[in-house]
């Protein structure tokens, strides 16, 4: 059983089905935002391995010792983008930067909670650095994921969103306007350790094949980037 970050849906999934075909039991997988996933742990949920979308999180669970030694790694990075629904009637959106974009009084703005999860706190931070956190507060749309967030995109519910790029890339419904310099956040990575109640043979060893090489393809093939 793996407990995980909502944006490695696809990613994890295709690496689960990876696994299986090299004569494995496919892992179970349960999504949810970082905060969700912590505390699902330290709650005794009967799980093996957790994946969260950033350090604090992982830092969290390591401080209350509910990780084994030893098993921690990142797994993957990723990136920020700003993304608004797929028009095809459309062929060019009509803002030159994303600034100008957010700068628009009447567009609301998807983005995950951003004092629980963490594709929030990197949303906030890039807008902060942008100066534009203060001029956009009343119209933001927090929600419980990243997920989320792309949905409202997606229906059309929020003009812009502010997600990651592996959720851009697993969304035919919603293009990227435009990635945000990785200059105006965290560096974003996903830590992944064994649960210490963990009594799966095969949690270690799932473990190590997202930090292979054939784990690695199939996830930077789903917009992940490298963990390093």
């Amino acid at each position: 059983m793996v407990l995980a970050a909502s944006s490695m849906q696809e990613g994890l999934s295709a690496a689960a089905d990876g696994w299986a075909a090299q004569g494995h039991a496919r892992p179970v997988l349960s999504f949810a935002s970082s905060a969700a996933v912590a505390r699902q742990a330290s709650e005794g949920a009967p799980a093996d391995l957790v994946v969260s979308a950033d350090a604090q999180w992982m830092d969290w669970l390591e401080a209350r010792d509910l990780l084994r030694a030893g098993t921690r790694r990142n797994i993957a990075g990723n990136s920020l983008v700003l993304v608004t629904r797929a028009d095809p009637a459309v062929r060019r959106l009509p803002y030159a930067s994303i600034e100008e974009a957010l700068a628009d009084p009447a567009a609301a703005i998807a983005i995950a909670e951003p004092d629980t999860v963490p594709a929030g706190r990197y949303a906030r931070a890039a807008l902060q650095a942008l100066g534009l956190w203060q001029d956009v507060q009343g119209r933001l749309v927090p929600t419980e994921n990243v997920r989320v967030a792309l949905a409202l995109v997606e229906r059309g519910e929020a003009t812009f969103g502010i997600v990651y790029g592996s959720d851009a890339a697993a969304s035919d419904k919603a293009w990227v306007l435009a990635p945000f310099d990785e200059s105006l956040y965290p560096t974003i990575r996903y830590p992944l350790a064994v649960l210490e109640t963990s009594q799966d043979p095969d949690s270690e060893a799932f473990a190590d094949y997202l930090s292979s090489r054939d784990g690695q393809v199939i996830l930077r093939r789903h917009g992940f980037t490298g963990p390093e």
